[in-house]
């Protein structure tokens, strides 16, 4: 239990980098997930028993694959003389506490149990943290050195709103998960947990989070409607006719409107414009514009290393914008897939899809729709943004490979009867 609170409290807390003390490298989450760390390995070595093999081995194979490639571009990247210390250092460090961290939960937290709880701590310490940092936003509490607010975005205690919306990402259908298998009180705060998290990333204004919800929202409801028909405790249930009658008139509903849906398209174009940041305006344009730009230098840059990467760290010139001075230097290319071929270049592209590939086929096979949902607001956040610095990306991964590999459906499951 203590060790399940820590691990909760240190994810968490991981968003809250407003509130870093000067000069002080690790932040309060950080410093919740190394004691997490040392408690895990402490258990593990005094039990000497893994809990979820299977998934260990997989996240053990990932990592393994990422480190040889990353080492493989840090070497190049000395030869030719563009290796950056302190920015290599940054990265590299960051690797080796998810590493060690997703390696420890499959190794130590039984499926059962012990990662249920865990997931209930985690949304209720995450709705705690969402009310203080509404508390905030709205002046009802002040902390001198929080803005809750970039410009019009919100942001909580976090320093950039798209971190922010990347957690509500994985919060919300993490939520839905736990109402779907949950009855009674605990499902109505699962409930109250997916909501809230939704109205956060909304108010966070980040287009990634629209695009991310409403993928996660559709591959949702069609595997929803695949278990309502294929699910045999659902054959004798009303689910079961909803899903069948919307199957059959799925087709001749779409053809009726079609001519409707072509009359109304600048209308849709416009409420998807007016849901976008500053109303799809100079804001929306300007941000395109610097990821294209920074995506073209990001191909560039991998292409001429031979497709092996310069190793940890932002190896992108500054882009070519106003107040250009005022940007890091050397810059991240703000796309997972991208930061990942300049790093590790191809092999470690092909291992870090073929993660997201083999977690969502387990849970596919798993029936485990919401954390499937999950997944695939992870993918569309890794293409615009880089997320693997943060833990709730990789607790939502391991999470998924404990899960799928642990939950194998019967052979009726499989046939669908």
């Amino acid at each position: 239990m203590i060790g399940n609170v820590v691990l909760a409290l240190g994810i968490v807390l991981t968003t809250a980098s407003q509130m870093r003390l000067p000069a002080v490298p690790l932040g309060f989450g950080e410093v919740f997930l190394v004691m997490w760390i040392a408690l895990a390995t402490l258990r593990l070595l005094s039990s000497g028993r893994v809990a979820n093999p299977g998934a260990l081995l997989r996240i053990g194979m990932f990592w393994a694959c990422f480190a040889f490639a990353l080492c493989v571009g840090t070497c190049l990247a000395l030869l030719l003389q563009e290796l950056d210390p302190s920015t290599m250092l940054h990265d590299a460090s960051a690797y080796v506490l998810m590493a060690a961290f997703t390696c420890l939960i499959a190794a130590t937290v039984p499926a059962d149990g012990s990662l249920r709880q865990m997931q209930w701590l985690l949304i209720a310490f995450w709705n705690i943290s969402l009310a203080a940092q509404f508390a905030l936003g709205w002046g009802i509490v002040r902390l001198p050195s929080v803005d809750p607010w970039y410009w019009d975005r919100f942001r909580g205690w976090a320093e950039n709103p798209n971190q922010i919306a990347l957690y509500c990402a994985v919060f919300t259908p993490l939520s839905l998960s736990l109402a779907l298998s949950a009855k009674g009180l605990p499902r109505c705060a699962a409930i109250f947990s997916c909501l809230l998290s939704f109205v956060a990333g909304r108010l966070t204004k980040s287009d990634t989070f629209l695009v991310a919800t409403f993928a996660a929202t559709t591959v949702f409801l069609v595997l929803r409607l695949r278990s309502w028909l294929t699910g045999p405790e659902f054959r004798s249930s009303f689910r079961y006719v909803i899903a069948l009658f919307i199957c059959i008139f799925a087709v001749p509903l779409s053809l009726a409107m079609a001519p409707y849906a072509i009359a109304t398209a600048s209308d849709v174009e416009s409420l998807a414009i007016s849901l976008s940041k500053d109303r799809g305006g100079e804001a929306t344009e300007r941000t395109a514009s610097l990821r294209v730009q920074l995506w073209g230098d990001a191909i560039d840059l991998g292409l001429g290393t031979g497709s092996l990467g310069l190793g940890p760290g932002p190896h992108l010139e500054r882009p070519h914008v106003i107040n250009r001075q005022g940007l890091p230097m050397p810059f991240e290319a703000h796309s997972t897939i991208l930061d990942v071929f300049t790093q590790s270049g191809l092999l470690g592209l092909v291992v870090f899809c073929g993660l997201f590939i083999v977690t969502m086929a387990l849970l596919l096979r798993a029936r485990l729709d919401a954390l499937a949902a999950m997944i695939i607001a992870l993918a569309v956040f890794s293409v615009s943004h880089f997320i693997l610095r943060h833990p709730i990306v990789w607790f939502a991964l391991v999470l998924s490979l404990v899960l799928g590999s642990a939950r194998v459906p019967s052979p009726s499951e499989r046939m669908g009867h």
